[in-house]
């Protein structure tokens, strides 16, 4: 727990930096542990400054490893920014194991279960979805129809508040009222305007992957395509799908079934395939896909939730919007919480590589064998060097608002974006975009990029996202609950309604990191019974973005 009497607070015991918790004034004398610190210029919550003399080429420490590099002098108590240090993290290889870890108490959770959907391949989902995906992005318009068609009619419309405020400001326009009147006018919906009973109470939804791949290209991203598709297919949150197939493209439907075949090789849902050459008319063709779609409908409202172990939870580890508290607040809580899961034999994803930039050497030591360790070595290493062949770099990761919120060095961020992980050992590595199989820590070679990795973490097998945030972000999924955490209290007081967990509360001292772990998984269990409708999924935050396997960040 964080001491309030403190403004500043050190991460690791060997650091050489404190962060600031609240803003600190240039003059202004701060005491840690016993020492003094004059502050030497303004000092903004969230970043750091040295406590200690340093020279251009010093090195700067933070959560115990290497984060950059001075670039000139910076004396003590001087806050660090991108105009004085640069990005700097240490190199790895293969070395020993270490497997030993600190099982936490997960005895008040042992005996608890969840309510989810059972499929025949024994996996569990905490939703129940039908989907319907283009084999190619020419297909996208033909989603559109079937849309239009079907989810406002069986009561899952996310539009109709909004067309409703639309007819209300078109009878105030034509009533003759000027623009001023319009604007200032009352035009708020009322909830019993907008609901629509829904006709299959047992599905959560429908769900459109709609996309701009599947032609053009290299095949090889056609072939990623169709793996992340049929993740989707195969996914315990998933009951059945459509599939719209042009017919010419490079993702065919039979890679397609073969990638199936490789998740699941008794698959067994329903699943409807057009081929929209084979058919001909665009008539016959969406009468077919609407007709096969809600008898695909009929058969998912057959799925009922029944009781299931928490070893049956698998959790993918994402942030987005991160800042300087984002690692001594919300990545360790769900660090916690992970091993938590892990302990009571469940899954979790970590992934976002260039965020794992300085951080290599714990976590390839971590991996439970020799084998594992050298393929997460082979994959940072050449995604690394695919992104210098390219004139970027891990270390052009942090976003404006990363770096204006004190993650000045990539080094720093991934550091902090690593605790998402937990302590547990690495049971496996996976390629973009294989499906996970072992129970325990997990890591995803997946860009930083919030959406394209949340996509691939589902597409991987995650069947609930925790997500933390220090700015704020919409980002959702559309058939795994993505549950979003921040990582200060003014965050989550602004930006209320998007944020499911305040995790702020460590900051202020209210809570350990071991106390939020232990709401953070009560509250998965819940929203994993489908007894919580988080932000994401309440808002119909449906982001979907394939990864092409070129340099993304």
């Amino acid at each position: 727990m964080l001491n309030m009497n403190y403004k500043v607070t050190k991460v690791y015991p060997s650091d050489n930096v404190l962060v600031a918790l609240t803003d600190l004034k240039e003059g202004e004398s701060v005491t840690y542990n016993g020492t003094d610190y004059t502050i030497t210029s303004p000092v903004r919550a969230k970043h750091k400054f040295v406590t200690e003399d340093l020279k251009a080429g010093d090195s700067i420490f933070m959560y115990g490893v290497l984060v950059g590099k001075a670039q000139i002098d910076i004396p003590k108590g001087g806050v660090i920014t991108t105009a004085n240090v640069k990005h700097a993290a240490s190199g790895f290889e293969v070395g020993e194991r270490k497997l030993n870890w600190h099982q936490p108490d997960v005895s008040k959770f042992r005996d608890r279960t969840f309510m989810g959907f059972h499929r025949a391949d024994g996996r569990v989902g905490t939703a129940n979805h039908w989907l319907v995906i283009p084999m190619v992005f020419c297909e996208n318009r033909n989603l559109d129809v079937i849309r239009e068609a079907l989810v406002n009619e069986l009561g899952y419309g996310s539009n109709n508040e909004n067309k409703l405020q639309v007819s209300k400001l078109i009878d105030l326009y034509k009533s003759g009222k000027r623009i001023d009147e319009i604007l200032s006018a009352e035009v708020s919906v009322k909830q019993e305007e907008v609901s629509k009973q829904r006709i299959f109470p047992n599905v959560d939804g429908i769900k459109f992957l709609t996309h701009t791949g599947g032609c053009g290209g290299i095949r090889q991203d056609a072939q990623a395509l169709c793996g992340l598709l049929a993740g989707y297919i195969t996914h315990p949150n998933v009951a059945g799908a459509t599939i719209l197939s042009l017919g010419c493209q490079n993702a065919q439907v039979s890679m397609l079934d073969d990638e199936i075949k490789k998740r699941d090789p008794n698959f067994i849902k329903p699943l409807y395939i057009l081929e929209q050459q084979k058919i001909g008319t665009e008539k016959d063709f969406m009468d077919l896909a609407i007709r096969q779609t809600f008898a695909g409908l009929v058969l998912a409202n057959e799925q009922k939730r029944a009781p299931a172990s928490l070893n049956k939870i698998v959790i993918g580890l994402e942030c987005g919007g991160s800042d300087g508290f984002s690692g001594i607040s919300a990545n360790p809580s769900i660090g916690y919480c992970s091993d938590m899961l892990v302990a009571l034999g469940g899954t979790v994803i970590l992934s976002e590589f260039p965020e794992l930039c300085g951080v290599e050497q714990n976590l390839s030591d971590r991996c439970i064998d020799v084998n594992i360790a050298r393929r997460f070595s082979h994959l940072m290493k050449t995604y690394s060097d695919l992104a210098t062949a390219a004139g970027s770099g891990f270390d052009m990761n942090p976003s404006p608002g990363n770096i204006k919120d004190g993650l000045i060095t990539d080094a720093i961020k991934s550091a902090g974006a690593a605790k998402k992980g937990g302590t547990s050992p690495v049971v496996d590595v996976l390629d973009y975009p294989e499906l996970v199989t072992k129970p325990g820590l997990n890591l995803l070679c997946t860009p930083g990029n919030d959406v394209e990795s949340t996509s691939a973490e589902v597409g991987c097998g995650a069947n609930i996202v925790l997500f933390t945030t220090g700015l704020g972000t919409p980002t959702g999924n559309p058939v795994a609950p993505v549950i979003k955490l921040s990582s200060n209290t003014n965050l989550y007081k602004k930006m209320h309604d998007i944020i499911d967990i305040n995790t702020g509360t460590v900051i202020e001292g209210e809570e350990t990191i071991e106390q939020a772990g232990e709401r953070i998984l009560d509250y998965v269990i819940k929203v994993a019974s489908g007894e919580i409708e988080v932000s994401a999924v309440r808002h119909r935050q449906d982001d979907f973005i394939p990864w092409k396997r070129g340099v993304s960040l």
